[in-house]
């Protein structure tokens, strides 16, 4: 007797909690698929046999945000990678999301994935990544994402993450937000740098000070972020009676912020998705911040989200 069965776009779900905790993870590019506090969300959510919608809670790896055209040179060679977004003709947020992770390890508040390295077209490069997602009941969500390069040569390599925050608001009109970065990085058409990082200092980017969103339109890299003692910078977003709380590390020296304008109606401006990433867009091209994995070489990033009353 043949058993139907249906597995969902997402794959295996990975569930994890601590205290007032939650959250999922998907097999399908070990993303972040919700986190809850209480019954409150403090990033979006969306369907297991759903696709992540606008990149929800993707890892992106080797690279975040993007590459110009696809095209980038490394070590005497060129390359051309495929344009994942073609209305702009940019290669964007990497190789992984789409790939299915292995778990190496799950408890009931931690679980860690593995994407195994394996040369993929216009990146021929064996970089192993590993990513951890842990919960603590006091504390949240502590994300550890670690890069060796398992191959024979140096690869490029930079990551980000895209969890579009929220504190339950129906807007994020009713949200104020503090980013603590003193650049911003502007962009042509195609969302390719145009320039350096500039001053945030008298223009609609400075955020130093928390500002309500409404009327607020962001899509937009910062850099120069102001860090605590120990090396930590924090965003908040806060609204409803609730703050959400982003930190990331000293290898997150960058962040993207979108405040979600042109999507479809039932998810524009519901959340606002800030992303650290350890390079800018364009970082294959650039070298700016990108990191230079030698073989067998590693690097770690880090970064979590906790609630705030």
């Amino acid at each position: 007797m043949l058993i139907a069965m249906t597995i969902p776009l997402t794959g295996t779900q990975y569930e994890i909690e601590a205290g007032d905790y939650r959250a999922t993870v998907t097999e399908l590019g070990a993303g972040l698929r919700g986190l809850r506090f209480g019954d409150t969300y403090l990033v979006t959510s969306f369907d297991a046999d759903e696709l992540p919608p606008h990149g929800a809670g993707q890892l992106l790896t080797p690279w975040p945000n993007r590459v110009d055209r696809g095209r980038y040179s490394f070590d005497g060679a060129d390359y051309q990678l495929a344009l994942s977004e073609p209305a702009l003709g940019n290669a964007i947020h990497g190789l992984t999301r789409w790939a299915p992770w292995t778990r190496t390890a799950h408890d009931h508040d931690e679980v860690t994935l593995r994407c195994l390295p394996h040369g993929q077209q216009g990146y021929p490069f064996a970089v192993q990544a590993d990513v951890t997602y842990r919960l603590d009941a006091e504390t949240g969500l502590h994300v550890t994402v670690t890069a060796t390069n398992k191959g024979s040569r140096p690869a490029p390599w930079g990551t980000g993450t895209h969890p579009y925050l929220t504190t339950g608001t129906p807007t994020i009109d009713e949200c104020e937000l503090q980013l603590p970065a003193d650049r911003w990085l502007p962009v042509d058409d195609r969302l390719i740098p145009s320039g350096p990082a500039q001053d945030v200092t008298g223009t609609a980017y400075d955020l130093r000070t928390a500002r309500k969103l409404a009327g607020i339109q962001l899509d937009h890299a910062f850099t120069g972020l102001r860090r605590e003692p120990d090396g930590l910078a924090w965003v908040r977003l806060s609204g409803g009676g609730l703050t959400t709380a982003m930190w990331m590390d000293a290898a997150n020296s960058w962040l993207q912020v979108f405040t979600s304008d042109p999507l479809e109606p039932e998810r524009r401006r519901a959340a606002v998705a800030v992303e650290p990433m350890s390079c800018p867009p364009n970082a294959f091209v650039s070298g700016q911040d990108l990191v230079v994995l030698q073989p067998k070489e590693s690097v770690t990033v880090r970064w979590g989200i906790r609630a705030e009353s």
